[in-house]
């Protein structure tokens, strides 16, 4: 049943998550909400993982996603249910895309995707700034991660001194002072 779950969530999430990796956050919120495959917190540490790791962040959030609800198996169900979608739909377009590329509706739907799809990012960002940085509470002071937002305020100080700098470096520093203020 678990797997039929994770296909059916996954789907859905590859089918309306337009705009990228960033983009499956807002759903992923939601599955953390209704299932207990993982937590607010677990979803910001896959955020992290997923950044850090090799290859598209949407995918390596499904099969992370999958491996803690339900092992190995359950992360190949998540990510093949998560890329599904996608193969499915450039199959469709690709076979009409000669006939219909000049078509007004077709120039219009594009449009109304856009901005969709950083509305979907804009939600994400909003959602893991708020994991990262606020807790349950009723006062504001003490709902904020303090040490959180502070690591995050130097590695942002130090992005913008050095602009130049990789981003191998800015997640090594942002590791080690994680690991140092026990985040």
């Amino acid at each position: 049943m678990i797997y039929l779950q994770l296909f059916w969530e996954f789907f859905k999430t590859g089918l309306f998550a337009v705009g990228g990796g960033l983009a499956t956050i807002p759903f992923l919120y939601d599955m953390s909400a209704r299932y207990s495959w993982f937590t607010k917190e677990e979803l910001a540490n896959m955020l992290a993982i997923s950044e850090s790791t090799p290859g598209p962040i949407g995918i390596n959030m499904a099969t992370y996603a999958g491996i803690n609800a339900a092992g190995l198996p359950g992360g190949v169900v998540a990510t093949l249910a998560l890329v599904l979608p996608s193969v499915i739909i450039m199959i469709l377009i690709a076979g009409a895309m000669e006939r219909f590329r000049d078509n007004r509706i077709v120039g219009s739907v594009m449009k109304v995707l856009r901005p969709v799809s950083v509305g979907l990012i804009a939600s994400a960002t909003l959602t893991v700034l708020r994991v990262a940085y606020i807790q349950e509470g009723t006062d504001l002071l003490a709902m904020i991660k303090w040490p959180a937002l502070a690591l995050g305020a130097v590695i942002l100080a130090v992005n913008l001194k050095w602009k130049k700098l990789h981003p191998v470096v800015l997640i090594a520093i942002g590791a080690a002072g994680g690991i140092a203020l026990g985040l």
